[in-house]
């Protein structure tokens, strides 16, 4: 932003100039990290303000993707048959929904987190991406949550971790990022179109089903496999399931 400049003429002054930036000054990362406390205390609030109204509360936590791996297991492990690279269905398909659920809820959140916050924004002046950054942080609770019940089901099935596992937080912070990177983009548009919201919502359930949750990758022709391994969520599910699970290893 240029600032206003005094003019040659005596009583008279440049007009401002508003210009967007460019480069990683856009993001204005110094500014965030003065305001890392207010970043924590709508992280805080937002994993509050989740549950606070919800008869079941934290339990949908857990329920969502619990849920959701019963029917899948019902679906494509009994009925249709997907092969699982010898590690019980319920196992490979929870370990990648843990990702996904994290995934498609931090998308929702930081798409619609703008506009759920436009009085804040229209009384105060503190970094934008303050907001859909805590919305993004705010889900890793759940995903907290969610690894505990898969150390519980890994535990009743007799399978051990590979030491793999180190990296899961690497994938962690990689599905967070690729949320920022959707949700930014859909938050900034959603200002304007409201129904960009739900447009979002139908794309994630698409996409949810070109991700390699309720298969294996490996069902997937070599010659679409490039193609394929270009979906970014393709990694974070790969990785989970090699890293808890050592996929195509059978148990210990």
């Amino acid at each position: 932003m240029r600032e206003a400049r005094v003019s040659a003429v005596p009583g008279q002054v440049e007009p401002l100039v508003i210009e967007a930036t460019r480069g990683w000054r856009s993001l204005g990362l110094a500014d965030l990290w003065r305001s890392r406390e207010l970043l924590w205390f709508l992280t805080s609030r937002e994993i509050k303000s989740r549950y606070r109204q919800m008869a079941l509360g934290p339990l949908w936590i857990i329920l969502r993707p619990l849920l959701t791996m019963i029917i899948f297991t019902v679906l494509f492990g009994h009925i249709a048959r997907l092969p699982s690279n010898g590690i019980p269905y319920p196992l490979f398909t929870f370990s990648a929904l843990i990702a996904w659920t994290y995934f498609s809820t931090a998308v929702g959140a930081t798409s619609g987190s703008l506009v759920s916050q436009l009085g804040l924004i229209s009384k105060v002046y503190f970094p934008r991406l303050v907001i859909p950054i805590a919305a993004a942080l705010g889900g890793l609770v759940d995903l907290v949550f969610a690894f505990a019940v898969l150390g519980v089901m890994m535990a009743a099935y007799g399978w051990a971790p590979t030491w793999w596992v180190a990296a899961v937080p690497l994938y962690v912070i990689y599905a967070m990022l690729t949320a920022l990177a959707i949700g930014l983009w859909t938050a900034t548009a959603a200002v304007k179109f409201r129904d960009l919201q739900y447009a979002t919502t139908y794309g994630l359930q698409i996409w949810l089903y070109a991700t390699p949750v309720a298969y294996s990758a490996s069902l997937i022709p070599q010659s679409w496999q490039l193609v394929y391994q270009l979906n970014p969520m393709y990694w974070v599910v790969a990785g989970f399931r090699y890293g808890l699970l050592g996929e195509g290893v059978g148990p210990r």
